[in-house]
């Protein structure tokens, strides 16, 4: 690309100088005092992972080889419940003895981990994946209660408020700590990490969801790099720190466009059907609506002051980064144009902020951070000309990613919980059938976060599309 590309058109760029010129007081910010860094909240921008780690997630040590053990055996002999039939039963004899052995384990303390984030990263994640291994295999069970034994729950319950997240498998357990090193040589690339070390199903399909998952948290390491560098700015009035805005914009439109790039080729490596019905069943959580199955935690509080949905995309917290950037308002509580529609004001408007409780406490520090910063972007491009152009252009790039992912959901989601005509010959057809009386009761598709799927993605859109700023 030419660079001079990069500046504003000569019209913008002619009402930037006379805006500078004549309102440099009123515009200009002072040079920001000691501003905290990305690392001071475990974000690492030096290290090029991003909300992922430095390094892998070591094992656990001896003392908690009961709970690795147990993960180990149950991706070697685990299914989905609604998977078996009456006449596997050495499957459904499998599952009940590794069920027993999980209820017959002992309670053990987790103060030998407490000052090791990465050990206290791995318990979470092995102790998560344990919860949804153990409720969802047990056959036959499309509603009621599963209780959760305390030798899952208690240690579990304990690291979470350390880490002060949700006690159930998050975005962080399935994405951001599920790697390692092809070669532990080698530094941290995306050539060099194998995504998905812990699965469900164990198909290359979950294992690619995976992947593209954490290839977008990659990408998006350029993001946190571009508004780190925004926020460090001396000021950000006169013309030279103006053009260097337009181009950070200019970048963070690029990297949008390749994160929906990225979402999009998903599609040739994760098949729809195997998706959603052998993948996506282990990630749902607790219900919390009157049908389906909901956990209760032996010996802890009630499950109605969890959060227990279960991972979700809407828990990446590269994404709340750029949407707290850019200033998107999925609340309603701004009024912008155009006015939402009613079916906006039906979704689910508190679901993107509720999922910030899913996320690891210091990332949730960090959105907290960008979303009280003192120089807000939106408004620097609202009184600045010059900047209204690309950080429009960086809203829409957001919003073309909204619609591709709401093309994404239809197709992996929607449509498949409408695709129920199976032949009797096939092996899946029981497990159909179950789904069939499942969806019968649930009505709507929802996501793994427990929200109506179509009307959160179509209000997140037109939040995003709200977000652009009026052309004067």
């Amino acid at each position: 690309m030419n660079p001079i590309d990069l500046l504003p058109s000569p019209f913008y760029l002619f009402e930037s100088i006379i805006s500078v010129l004549n309102s440099a007081q009123l515009s200009r910010k002072a040079a920001p005092g000691p501003q905290p860094t990305p690392a001071d909240f475990d974000v690492n921008i030096q290290t090029n992972t991003g909300f992922l780690p430095a390094k892998p997630i070591p094992r656990l040590p001896e003392a908690y080889s009961s709970w690795e053990n147990a993960l180990t055996r149950a991706q070697q002999v685990l299914v989905l419940g609604v998977n078996i039939t009456e006449e596997d039963t050495q499957t459904r004899s499998d599952g009940e003895l590794w069920r027993a052995q999980i209820r017959a384990l002992p309670v053990l303390s987790t103060k030998g981990l407490n000052g090791d984030k990465q050990l206290l990263r791995r318990a979470h994640k092995v102790l998560a994946f344990l919860v949804h291994f153990y409720a969802h295999s047990i056959p036959d069970l499309t509603d009621g209660s599963v209780i959760i034994p305390r030798s899952l729950a208690t240690p579990l319950l304990e690291v979470s408020a350390v880490l002060r997240m949700a006690p159930v498998l998050t975005f962080a357990d399935t994405v951001l700590w599920n790697w390692d090193l092809i070669n532990p040589e080698l530094p941290v690339t995306i050539e060099n990490i194998n995504f998905g070390v812990e699965l469900f199903s164990g198909t290359e399909d979950e294992r690619n969801f995976w992947l593209g998952n954490a290839t977008v948290e990659l990408l998006g390491v350029e993001i946190l790099h571009i508004i780190n560098e925004y926020h460090h700015l001396p000021n950000v009035s006169d013309l030279a720190s103006i053009c260097k805005i337009n181009r950070l914009l200019t970048r963070l439109s690029a990297i949008v466009k390749r994160i929906e790039e990225t979402m999009a080729s998903m599609r040739e490596t994760v098949d729809p059907s195997m998706f959603y019905w052998q993948v996506r069943p282990w990630f749902n959580g607790s219900a919390t609506g009157t049908s389906g199955v909901s956990w209760v935690y032996e010996d802890g509080p009630d499950a109605s002051t969890l959060d227990l949905s279960g991972p979700s995309a809407g828990q990446s917290s590269i994404m709340h980064t750029l949407d707290i950037f850019l200033d998107v308002d999925f609340k309603l509580h701004q009024r912008r144009y155009p006015a939402p529609s009613d079916a906006n004001k039906r979704s689910d408007v508190g679901f993107m902020e509720r999922m910030r409780r899913y996320m690891p406490g210091e990332h949730r520090d960090y959105l907290s951070y960008l979303a009280n910063t003192s120089r807000p972007v939106r408004d620097l491009a609202q009184r600045t000309p010059a900047v209204k152009e690309p950080y429009n252009a960086l809203v829409l790039a957001l919003k073309k990613l909204r619609d591709s992912h709401m093309r994404i959901a239809c197709l992996y989601v929607v449509s498949m919980s409408r695709s129920t005509k199976v032949p009797p010959g096939c092996p899946m057809f029981a497990m159909m059938r179950r789904m069939e009386r499942q969806q019968s009761q649930e009505g709507h598709s929802t996501g793994t976060g427990g929200n109506s799927l179509s009307l959160l993605l179509k209000s997140n859109r037109d939040a995003t599309t709200r977000t652009a700023l009026k052309s004067n």
